[in-house]
C-alpha cells in the first residue's frame, strides 16, 4: 500500500498530490514491490504520533486487512515513533520515503563504492531509527562506579555497532575516492574536458548516453535504473574528444544521508566542465523536477554554475503533442543553451552537440604557433589538442593559429621547455 500525505503548504507547492502519489507508486514498482492500493491522504496539521489524523490511520488499517497489505509506504518522511506507532496500528511493515529510496539504491549499486555508499547512507538512516524496544535486554554488569549498575542496553549495543561500522565505511570510502582521486589526476594529464549528464530519476540520461557513445547502459522507463556512475570517450563535431559522464539521477526531497554518501560518486559533477541538465519535457511536473535537480547541485556547491545557467536538453519531445513540442522549441529559442531533443530519434542531437563544442571553445584561448614542416608529430598533436583555424605553409615552416584550453597550452610550453613535443 502506498499512500502519500498531502500536507497542505502556504504557497501550494509546484507539485499537484497526485503526481507525487504516481511518483511514489513508480518508486514502489521499482523494486517490484505489487502495489494493491494508493491512498491520498489530506494532511491540514501534522500530528506528532502518526503524522496522519487518526480517522485516516482507522480507514487505512481495514484497508490493509481488506487487501493483505504485507509493506506500506509513506511518502514523507516519517520519526521513529511516528513509524512504530503505525506499524502497531496497521500491523504491517511501514517504510518512509527515504527507506524507500535506501532499498532502491540497495538493489541497484553494482560496483563496490556504491555498495559502500549505500550501505553508509542505510546505516546513518537506521541509527536514527533505533527507539527504546530492547530494555529488557539489559546487562547486569559494568557500568560506572564500584557498586555497577544496569551496564549497556541492547539499544547503546546496537547503536555503538552500526557507529563502528559507519566508521569502517568512512575508511574505505576514502580508499575509493583517493583511487577516483588518480583516476581523475591522469584524465587531467591527457587532458579530456569532462561533460556530465545530470537530472531528475527517468528523465532519459543513459539513453542520451547510449546515443551519443553508442554504448549499452541499462536505460529503461523506470525510476533510477542507473545508480554507479560511467564514463565514456565522445568526439565532437569540431573533433574536440570529451569524456562523457552519466550519473545517478536525483529525485524530490532526496535523503541527506544519501546526498552526503554519494558526494564521491557525484564529485565527477564537481570536476565537469560542462554539466548538462536532462529534462523530460513530457513531464507534467518538469518545471518542479528542474528545481529538484538544481537545489541538490547547489548543495553539492554548484550554485555559481547553477546560476549562471546549465546546459539544458530538453527532451523527450518526441512524447509531446505537436502544440506542445511548438512550445517547447520556442522556449528554447529564448536561451541558446536549452535544446529540444529526443535521445530515442536523435532529433537535435546534432545541434545539442554543436551547443557542448560552443561552451568548450568560451574557455579557449587563440594561439599562434610555428613548428618545421618535418615536425609532424607537434602538428599533429596540435590537431589532436585543439581546434585549428588557420594554417599557413612556407619553405622551412608550418604556421598555425589554433584555440587552445588553458590546461593544453600550459602543455605545450612545458613540453616546448622541455625540448619539444613528441
Amino acid at each position: 500500500m502506498v499512500v502519500h500525505p498531502a500536507v497542505k503548504v502556504a504557497d501550494g507547492g509546484l507539485r499537484a498530490p497526485q503526481s507525487r502519489l504516481d511518483e511514489a507508486v513508480s518508486l514502489t514498482q521499482a523494486i517490484d514491490l505489487d502495489v494493491v492500493a494508493a491512498e491520498l491522504v489530506p494532511v491540514t496539521k501534522r500530528r506528532p504520533a502518526t503524522l496522519i489524523g487518526k480517522g485516516a490511520v482507522e480507514r487505512l488499517a481495514e484497508l490493509v486487512v481488506a487487501k493483505d497489505v504485507q509493506v506500506a509506504i509513506v511518502d514523507g518522511h516519517l520519526s521513529p515513533v511516528q513509524q512504530r506507532n503505525l506499524e502497531k496500528e496497521w500491523s504491517c511493515k511501514v517504510i518512509d520515503r527515504t527507506g524507500l529510496i535506501l532499498e532502491i539504491f540497495g538493489a541497484r549499486a553494482r560496483t563496490r563504492e556504491g555498495s559502500l555508499q549505500v550501505e553508509l547512507a542505510a546505516l546513518s538512516y537506521q541509527r536514527s531509527r533505533l527507539v527504546r524496544s530492547w530494555t529488557h535486554l539489559e546487562r547486569q554488569r559494568g557500568g560506572f562506579g564500584f557498586l555497577g549498575g544496569p551496564g549497556e542496553t541492547q539499544i547503546e549495543a546496537d547503536r555503538r555497532m552500526i557507529g563502528d561500522r559507519i566508521v569502517k565505511l568512512k575508511r574505505e570510502l576514502e580508499e575509493v575516492k583517493r583511487t577516483r582521486e588518480l583516476h581523475r589526476s591522469a584524465r587531467r594529464r591527457v587532458p579530456y574536458p569532462i561533460v556530465a549528464l545530470v537530472g531528475y530519476t527517468n528523465a532519459g540520461k543513459s539513453t542520451l548516453f547510449n546515443r551519443l557513445t553508442r554504448s549499452e547502459v541499462l536505460a529503461k522507463d523506470m525510476l533510477f535504473a542507473t545508480l554507479d556512475p560511467t564514463m565514456r570517450g565522445l568526439k565532437l563535431p569540431s573533433g574536440r574528444q570529451v569524456i562523457l559522464s552519466d550519473t545517478v539521477g536525483f529525485i524530490s526531497d532526496l535523503p541527506h544521508e544519501l546526498v552526503a554518501a554519494f558526494r564521491a560518486t557525484l564529485e565527477e559533477v564537481l570536476e565537469a566542465d560542462v554539466i548538462v541538465h536532462v529534462r523530460d519535457m513530457s513531464h507534467a511536473d518538469a518545471e518542479a523536477q528542474a528545481s529538484d535537480v538544481e537545489l541538490v547541485l547547489k548543495e553539492l556547491g554548484l550554485a555559481e554554475m547553477v546560476d549562471r545557467g546549465l546546459v539544458e536538453a530538453l527532451n523527450k519531445i518526441d512524447l509531446l503533442a505537436e502544440g506542445s513540442q511548438e512550445g517547447v522549441i520556442n522556449q528554447a529559442a529564448r536561451r541558446p543553451t536549452s535544446l529540444p531533443i529526443s535521445a530515442l530519434t536523435s532529433a537535435g542531437i546534432p545541434e545539442f552537440l554543436a551547443c557542448i563544442d560552443n561552451q568548450l571553445a568560451q574557455n579557449r584561448q587563440i594561439i599562434d604557433v610555428s613548428f618545421d614542416l618535418g615536425d609532424g608529430a607537434a602538428i599533429a598533436w596540435m590537431y589532436r589538442n585543439g581546434e585549428v583555424l588557420e594554417r599557413n605553409d612556407d619553405e622551412r615552416q608550418t604556421h598555425l593559429k589554433v584555440r587552445l584550453d588553458p590546461a593544453n597550452i600550459q602543455r605545450y610550453h612545458q613540453m616546448q621547455a622541455n625540448g619539444g613535443i613528441g
